[in-house]
């Protein structure tokens, strides 16, 4: 079942890196009481997420801040050693972005927005999708309909929304 507007996001386990190596992130935690945009990407150090989709969210954390949003979340079907090292390469940890690895999908699954692309070697990954939640309920949901453009998923368009 995909998640809509409305919809209360499943608890679910990610991981960041921590000073000690890999840490869980309980997601129901992490949202409670707060307002959070989420955005997801099919892919660490893939073309459009490292071109585009990271750099819109880095170029709007500033605005997102400004409209009250606690904290902006990257989400992406790899392990927390690649999103933690994506996110230095980018720049995303630096602007204050917060990278999580949803390792196995479970999470991406869980909320319907998985797809697999066998001849791009992307086995059960993320699409491409931008949302707004608050206090884990979603209130504004953006998903790209080809997960190789950034468009409606970009920081901009999620910021225009809210």
């Amino acid at each position: 079942m995909s998640i809509t507007v409305g919809s209360a996001l499943p608890g679910a386990t990610l991981l960041q890196m921590g000073p000690d190596g890999p840490e869980p992130v309980a997601l129901g935690a992490k949202l409670a009481g707060r307002k959070v945009a989420i955005f997801a990407v099919p892919g660490a150090y893939t073309g459009v997420c490292t071109t585009a989709h990271v750099p819109s969210f880095i170029r709007t954390k500033a605005a997102f801040d400004a409209k009250g949003v606690d904290e902006v979340i990257c989400i992406s079907v790899n392990d927390p050693f690649v999103m933690a090292a994506w996110g230095e390469s980018t720049g995303a940890t630096e602007a204050g972005i917060t990278m999580l690895a949803d390792a196995e999908s479970a999470f991406t699954t869980a909320i319907g927005m998985d797809f697999t692309a066998p001849p791009a070697g992307l086995i059960q990954r993320s699409a491409r999708y931008a949302m707004l939640v608050e206090d884990g309920i979603v209130k504004v949901l953006h998903r790209e309909e080809n997960p190789g453009v950034c468009e409606a998923s970009a920081g901009e368009a999620l910021l225009a929304a809210i």
